[in-house]
């Protein structure tokens, strides 16, 4: 009985970051795979009316980590667990949102195979499109870092500061920062022919003079934040900074971030990174999410941690 946290392999360190803060040990479990990659999940620990939670964002390997949060869902509907939510910090497959042409539509892919699965609730952070909540048919809870990233720039004291989306579909994302800093926004347009690509880049908005901050759900290859910063610095901004809830950071991302006239790039760690330069600054989610996991496991209400922010922190 009671509450019990397990982990993938893809969210280890934040997940041990989580049960610290909650005063629980790690679920007992054993993930291993056959020769030909397979993998094989197996508790070692008693499940039976408990409230278990699994912590595990699906990044890179994207398949394999997916794949091991199925099997380990179903170990745990098989050893009677009382509910099963999924924390999964990153979403994967959620730019794939919408049909294009003969496209698959991966991000309602995803859902269907987590409600197949029959868990109980899901919590996320920072969707690519708020439309995939609409996907399920469970529970849903997107949290936002909005907040910690407004709290970081609060503490930098940075003057004349102007909040960037670097694309129109960000535009909700930037206001919603730019109220938390009682700051102005901009926006950058930019055309994508090809998916990790940029064509045209235009600014709307003043930035002359200003203290720039992009936000944005993820970075990828990093190419479009690049230009994004160098559009900004030519529109006479001073210095540029960028956060972005998710750091997938592939291909030349560290090339390209590194060679960039961005002064900093403030991440969170639902995606797991070691060895990066101080350029990179990694924000911990673990309190958020431990204070989000009591709120559900006690069937408390979870917006209410952002409408009394920080006040729901103050316990971690």
């Amino acid at each position: 009985m009671g509450l019990k946290v397990f982990c993938g392999s893809a969210s280890a360190s934040l997940a041990s970051d989580v049960t610290k803060l909650l005063g629980v040990s790690l679920g007992k479990m054993d993930v291993t795979k056959f020769s030909d990659g397979e993998t094989r999940v197996v508790l070692n620990e008693s499940v039976r009316g408990s409230n278990c939670f699994i912590i595990q964002s699906t990044s890179t390997p994207v398949n394999e980590n997916l794949m091991e949060l199925f099997l380990l869902i179903d170990a745990l509907k098989r050893a009677s667990a009382k509910k099963i939510v999924v924390v999964m910090p990153y979403y994967g497959y959620a730019r794939q949102d919408r049909l294009v042409d003969r496209s698959c539509v991966s991000a309602k892919v995803v859902a269907n195979f987590l409600q197949a699965s029959k868990i109980d609730a899901l919590v996320t952070i920072d969707l690519h499109s708020s439309q995939i909540t609409g996907f399920f048919d469970i529970p849903i809870d997107d949290l936002k870092a909005a907040n910690l990233f407004a709290d970081y720039f609060k503490k930098k004291n940075l003057k004349d500061a102007v909040v960037v989306s670097p694309d129109a579909g960000g535009v909700v994302r930037a206001r919603k920062l730019a109220e938390l800093l009682n700051a102005p926004f901009a926006i950058i347009y930019k055309h994508r022919p090809a998916p990790n690509s940029v064509g045209e880049t235009r600014l709307i908005g003043d930035v002359k003079g200003k203290n720039c901050i992009m936000i944005d759900d993820m970075v990828d290859t990093g190419g479009s934040l690049a230009k994004a910063s160098q559009a900004l610095i030519d529109g006479g901004a001073k210095k540029v900074f960028a956060c972005a809830t998710h750091a997938v950071l592939s291909g030349k991302a560290m090339e390209n971030l590194s060679k960039s006239s961005l002064q900093e790039v403030v991440f969170t760690n639902t995606i797991s990174h070691k060895g990066l330069s101080k350029k990179f600054v990694f924000l911990s989610i673990a309190p958020l999410l431990a204070e989000t996991i009591k709120r559900i496991d006690k069937d408390k209400s979870v917006s209410e941690l952002f409408e009394q922010w920080p006040i729901g922190l103050n316990n971690f």
